[in-house]
């Protein structure tokens, strides 16, 4: 994991700052993100990022000290974050509630910070505490799109507001105390993509350890909140909320493309990137990423090393053929791996979007008898007309094949269900009476939320 947020260079740390650091490492903190708050600190933050390989660091005015911010402030900062280490500007923003310094001056400031952002190509750390309505104007003012709301305290709207515009969330402690009500809505809410986590040590420790002097070491704790929170296991929200900091501070380099990839309990196989719907909705249209797993393939995977990559499909729920693309385009691939994991004692799935007949130009569902024990059909229309707007795909009568596609399906496949997207537009009472007159289970994916 990544604590994007803590201040490892103020004095609570300078008796055992060496054993803090320790600590986070045997926790399995990858990296840390230390944010100097004061131009003093902001040498300290550069010499403990120098100090120690795993700790970065930002350099800011936090809005409570905007009444001390000049044109050497600004020179200074300028110099500091051209360090090779340094990895955001900030942190900087406004406080309306305590209101030490005055508001205009905290926006001017603010707007200083943004220039320096703008002119080191480096993102912004955001503080934003009862200032919501000039925090959102400033940011569209300059219309930045490369920054973290850290420690994120608003409401859901401003944090949709936020997400639209590819800004980062960040989640701390808080989501754990028993009165989170609205943070805990929020932390299920935000896509994958945009979601990051920290501890803002040595404030605001989580539950169990609250009272204490929070640590980077204690972000485990928020971590396992949120995964409970977004029914995902620890391991998803580590290599999700790691991925989207090394994205938005460049750490260190991006995971490469996999074929194989676990999200809970189940192994996902990435056999393909072509498809034959174009769906509005698409992930793969927007992002390379699913839980933080790079599905873009570079080349379409062999039997054998799919089977490698497996290893042992008892280890799993179940085997599920997904990936960027439609499965079946690559149909003697999926019966090869397929008879090998049955033979194995794993159980198979396959995510598909029902075009399988079309493409194959045959009735394929006999060949997957006895080797696929179950089939999630992606419906997402009740009719022709809706099937077209939202799903976009490459067959003319695309629609009717899917839905002969799922009875003849019943026949040869031990479980079958059929999914759509709760999207604007889409009649999901229609799509549950089609389902119904189908004799087909249905499932209601949210938008935006994939894997």
């Amino acid at each position: 994991m990544i604590d994007t947020h803590c201040h490892l260079e103020m004095k609570d740390f300078d008796k055992d700052r060496d054993s803090v650091v320790e600590r986070a490492l045997r926790a399995g903190i990858e990296a840390i993100v230390t944010v100097a708050t004061e131009l003093k600190d902001a040498y300290r933050a550069k010499e403990i990022a120098e100090r120690y390989p795993s700790v970065y660091f930002s350099a800011g005015i936090h809005p409570h000290e905007a009444k001390t911010f000049n044109e050497d402030t600004y020179r200074t900062l300028l110099e500091i974050l051209k360090h090779p280490k340094a990895v955001a500007v900030g942190e900087t923003g406004l406080d309306y509630y305590r209101d030490r310094s005055p508001r205009e001056l905290q926006r001017d400031v603010f707007k200083r910070h943004i220039e320096l952002s703008l002119y080191l190509d480096l993102p912004l750390i955001i503080h934003s505490r009862d200032a919501t309505e000039d925090t959102i104007k400033i940011i569209e003012e300059f219309n930045i799109r490369t920054a973290v709301l850290h420690c994120f305290s608003g409401s859901l709207e401003t944090a949709l507001w936020a997400v639209k515009r590819g800004l980062f969330i960040s989640i701390a402690g808080p989501v754990t105390f028993e009165n989170s009500k609205k943070l805990t809505e929020i932390a299920r809410e935000i896509p994958d993509e945009n979601l990051l986590i920290e501890t803002d040590a040595p404030y605001l420790a989580p539950v169990p350890m609250r009272g204490k002097r929070n640590e980077p070491s204690f972000l485990l704790y928020t971590a396992k909140k949120i995964a409970e929170l977004r029914g995902i296991s620890l391991e998803d929200i580590d290599r999700l909320t790691s991925l989207n900091a090394k994205r938005l501070f460049k750490i260190s380099p991006l995971p490469e493309p996999t074929i194989a990839y676990k999200i809970r309990d189940n192994l996902y196989l990435n056999i393909t990137n072509r498809c034959t719907n174009a769906c509005s909705f698409c992930v793969r249209f927007h992002t390379d990423y699913v839980k933080g797993h790079n599905l873009r393939l570079p080349e379409e995977p062999t039997s054998l090393d799919l089977i490698k990559a497996i290893g042992d499909p008892t280890r799993y729920k179940e085997i599920v053929f997904c990936g960027y693309g439609e499965p079946t385009i690559r149909l003697e691939v999926i019966k090869e791996v397929s008879k090998w994991i049955k033979e194995k004692g794993g159980r198979v799935r396959i995510n598909t979007n029902g075009h399988g007949n079309l493409i194959n130009k045959r009735n394929i569902l006999p060949e997957l008898k006895g080797i696929v024990d179950s089939l999630s059909i992606s419906l997402n229309a009740p009719d022709d007309e809706t099937y077209e707007r939202i799903c976009r795909p490459s067959f003319k009568g695309a629609f009717q094949a899917v839905i002969e596609f799922i009875k003849e399906a019943k026949k040869y496949i031990p479980d079958v269900v059929v999914t759509v997207v709760q999207m604007e537009g889409l009649d999901i009472d229609a799509c549950k009476r089609l389902a119904d007159q189908l004799g087909v289970k249905l499932r209601i994916r949210r938008l935006d939320v994939v894997g």
